[in-house]
């Protein structure tokens, strides 16, 4: 396990986080940070209880737009359990200090896949195989992405249990995808049924969570300010984004342009925006452009969407809050990027965000961000990720390593002198004819090489290496089978050890061993 901070400095960093809440003043263009604070804690919170209580019992949270909230969040995949360990420790924190925990389902993201890697065969020779859940097309945000084909959906579980029987015959896959394919009789959602499945697991297992999915966040009131003020301010925006962004490739030496995220472009007069765009009609997520044009800021996805905001660079946003709202009403979806969404999740959303390693890493950026756009000191985040492999026993404890292999295989052929009196060391000794070969070889190393007797030399060794060879040949069949098995041991080790195996594969006891073992009490 990684966890920064140490669970028994948790407490201080909420403390710190608090202080620096309570001593931020901003201006969203006529909504005071303190005040959009209270307005976006209290809807987030009625959303969230929303959303989960479709699906399970909510009961009663700790909490209200005044107290606590703490935060976490991923795309709704059938993820690994270093990160699903987030989520407990989401809950295991916030019932300690009586906060209130939502985890933000990231659905904006396109869905990457539709299948899992899953384990086969047996521990001495592993065959993974993808098993589709649905058919890969379309590259959708998982907001929009349907349910395309029932019959693959509804078998995936037994067809994941069949490819996996040698190896677990009971994974949480026994529990998890009954959930699933309930839930889709519920919302035909690909990314919702997963997310709520694996949320009553959650549940089942005594977390009291709250979810939200990122795309009802973005539909919020309070978030059409921080829009609204963004694209009134793009030139200023863009400039702060873009460097940080710059910075932190500098800092790691990073030459790809699209990591940890593209730079925001500018196309003529139009400015890129951190958010995407599309509508109900063209579901496909475009880059959203904006500029000024008077009193207004036009905004388009360079298609077919093209809107006007009342909204200039210093006055008041109401009116463009307004319009963002109908934009939404009318099937135009604006959503956040990923820098912006935790931003605002840490900014103003809640009291402590934990991230995994990667999202920790990339909120560099975002802490330049806020302190060069927003002119606040960042709050502090807790970063957190384990890994747990498959209880698998699948290679022994003193394995042979290939590459060592490959070096005596080829001192055989350079050196087999090396290697022949353990060859002999069972019988008489080593021949006459065989020492006579090794006596010529050692004369010939020892004669100084010159330009007249280089090739002579060359030549003559390696016709002596030769004609040693078919004395070693019981030994090289011997280490060549060796190499075999270890290298088939080596890649039962990769294929088995691989940590990226979803939650779902894992035995409960496993799991729940995993999450009591790591988890704070």
């Amino acid at each position: 396990m990684v966890v920064h901070p140490a669970w028994d400095r948790v407490s201080d960093l909420i403390q710190e986080n608090l202080s620096l809440q309570s001593q931020a003043d901003y201006d969203f263009k006529g909504r005071r940070l303190s005040a959009l604070c209270r307005q976006a804690r209290g809807e987030l919170l009625d959303a969230a209880r929303r959303w989960t209580a479709a699906y399970r019992d909510v009961g009663p949270t700790p909490g209200d737009s005044q107290g606590l909230i703490f935060l976490a969040g991923h795309q709704p995949q059938i993820f690994h359990p270093g990160v699903w360990l987030k989520n407990f420790a989401l809950g295991r924190l916030a019932e300690k200090h009586q906060a209130t925990a939502i985890n933000l389902i990231i659905d904006s993201d396109a869905i990457s896949a539709t299948s899992l890697r899953v384990p086969g065969g047996s521990a001495e020779n592993p065959t993974p195989a993808q098993v589709a859940f649905d058919r890969p097309d379309p590259a959708v945000p998982y907001e929009e992405r349907r349910i395309e084909d029932r019959a693959l959906f509804d078998s995936f579980g037994q067809r994941v249990r069949e490819q996996m029987a040698q190896l677990l015959p009971h994974p949480l896959m026994e529990k998890f995808w009954p959930l699933a394919i309930g839930q889709s009789h519920e919302t035909d959602r690909l990314g919702a049924c997963l997310a709520r499945a694996r949320h009553l697991i959650e549940a089942q297992w005594g977390l009291t969570t709250l979810e939200i999915p990122q795309s009802w966040v973005c539909d919020l009131d309070s978030f059409h300010w921080l829009g609204a003020h963004l694209l009134a301010r793009m030139d200023e925006f863009s400039a702060v984004y873009n460097e940080a962004v710059r910075e932190y490739r500098r800092l790691y030496g990073i030459r790809s342009a699209s990591h940890p995220v593209p730079d925001l472009a500018v196309e003529g007069e139009w400015q890129e925006a951190p958010f995407w765009i599309w509508s109900t009609e063209n579901p496909r997520r475009r880059r959203l452009f904006a500029r000024h044009a008077g009193n207004e800021v036009l905004i388009t996805d360079r298609q077919d969407i093209n809107a006007r905001l009342t909204l200039s660079r210093e006055g008041d946003a109401s009116r463009a809050v307004e319009q963002l709202a109908e934009l939404a009403r009318g099937g135009v979806k604006i959503r956040s990027r990923a820098l912006v969404t935790t931003l605002w999740a840490r900014m103003v959303l809640g009291d402590l965000f934990i991230h995994g390693i990667g999202g920790g890493n990339y909120d560099l950026v975002t802490d330049r961000i806020m302190e060069r756009f927003f002119h606040r000191t960042p709050p502090g985040f807790m970063i957190l990720s384990a890994t747990l492999h498959l209880p698998i026993k699948h290679y022994a404890k003193k394995m042979a390593d290939p590459t060592t292999i490959d070096r005596q295989l080829r001192e055989l052929r350079y050196h087999p002198e090396r290697y022949l009196d353990g060859v002999f060391e069972q019988t008489m000794g080593v021949p006459a004819e065989v020492q006579a070969l090794i006596n010529a070889k050692r004369k010939w190393i020892e004669t100084p090489q010159t330009i007249e007797n280089a090739r002579t030399r060359c030549r003559a060794i390696r016709g002596i290496n030769e004609s040693l060879q078919p004395w070693l040949e019981n030994l090289r069949r011997h280490l060549l089978n060796s190499r075999e098995k270890a290298a088939k041991q080596q890649q039962a080790k990769r294929i088995l050890s691989w940590r990226e195996y979803s939650f779902c594969l894992y035995p409960e006891e496993t799991l729940r061993d995993f999450l009591d073992t790591l988890l704070p009490e």
